[in-house]
C-alpha cells in the first residue's frame, strides 16, 4: 500500500479533523466512529482519542483504507 503524504500548514492537526481533511470519512461523527472502533492507527499504535493531536513526521493508518505521512 502507497503512503501518501499530507501536508500540514499548522503545528499539529486533531485526529478526527486529520480523517475529514484527508477525505476518509465525511463527518465528525464518522471520524469518532472509526477511531472508537479502532480503525485508526497513530505511529503503529491503536488510536482512541478523537481529539489526539497529530503532527508533522506521523503516520496514520486507517484500516482497509489508506496510510498517510504528515508532513
Amino acid at each position: 500500500m502507497e503512503i501518501q503524504e499530507i501536508e500540514i500548514t499548522t503545528e499539529y492537526i486533531k485526529a478526527d479533523a486529520f480523517l475529514k481533511f484527508t477525505g476518509v470519512c465525511a463527518t465528525g461523527g464518522q471520524a469518532k466512529w472509526m477511531i472508537e472502533e479502532g480503525l485508526v492507527r497513530v505511529n503503529g499504535s491503536v488510536c482512541t482519542q478523537r481529539g489526539k493531536k497529530l503532527y508533522r513526521g506521523d503516520t496514520v493508518t486507517v484500516v482497509g483504507a489508506s496510510t498517510f505521512r504528515i508532513v
